[in-house]
């Protein structure tokens, strides 16, 4: 099971530093053995060979494109994805353009741009924990098993709310917010896995126990691999 982690490695990006961790406790506590591989953003080639896709905190990535490029790979292909933090603002970046043909920027790459899809947060979640709602039914929902979980940030975009409804109206589900009504998740039904957190879930704990959002992707990871392993039967 190879599962690209894409991101710009860096000893000070805290949940960089969980990831080692995290993936001894998915091997030890779930049963799934995942190989993982870090690519920074300004060499993502290759990856429709891989079995997830995990676009890492980070920014300002190195190559805005590459992250961009991540998100798009995995969605087209059907690849399970997972984007936390600057993840889950870059995931919406391309879904924004790619699939709602928006010129928008993030103002955090591009401030002098004319239209922008991610903003500053009213109050900045850098280093704070907030109540997420879960809206019922969704795959967030289902993965943590409430209607509500406190989760921790390192972030200070979010999604610009004036172009919340025209994503929705192109298909992706905003299935997460926060107390101030912000979106704080976001998914793609009928994938078999795309999720988006504007929270680390890297980050809870003490990074030997795996979030549910992290057991999730590595779950459907693992069927991507086993899926493309199994044998074609013979039609003749």
């Amino acid at each position: 099971m190879r599962i690209a982690l894409v991101g710009d490695r860096s000893p000070s990006v805290r949940s960089h530093v969980r990831i080692p961790s995290l993936m001894e406790a998915l091997r030890e506590r779930d049963g799934i053995a995942p190989d993982p591989y870090w690519m920074p953003t300004d060499d993502v080639s290759g990856l429709e060979g891989f079995d997830g896709i995990w676009l890492l905190p980070g920014s300002p990535y190195r190559d805005e494109a590459g992250a961009v490029e991540a998100a798009r790979v995995a969605r087209e292909r059907r690849i399970p994805f997972l984007g936390t933090c600057a993840g889950f603002q870059h995931m919406l970046l391309e879904y924004a353009r790619h699939v709602c043909g928006l010129d928008v920027a993030h103002a955090e790459n591009e401030p002098g741009a004319r239209d922008f899809l991610l903003t500053p947060l009213a109050c900045s979640l850098a280093g704070h924990e907030g109540l997420v709602r879960l809206s019922p039914g969704t795959l967030i929902e289902r993965i943590v098993g409430a209607p509500g979980t406190v989760e921790s940030y390192i972030c200070s975009y979010g999604l610009n709310e004036t172009y919340k409804q025209a994503l929705a109206g192109h298909g992706l589900v905003f299935s997460g917010h926060g107390e101030d009504g912000g979106v704080r998740v976001a998914e793609l039904p009928g994938h078999p896995f795309f999720l988006a957190t504007l929270f680390q879930p890297e980050l809870a704990g003490d990074g030997r126990l795996p979030h549910p959002v992290i057991s999730a992707f590595a779950a459907a990871a693992h069927h991507h691999a086993t899926s493309r392993a199994a044998p074609v039967e013979s039609t003749l």
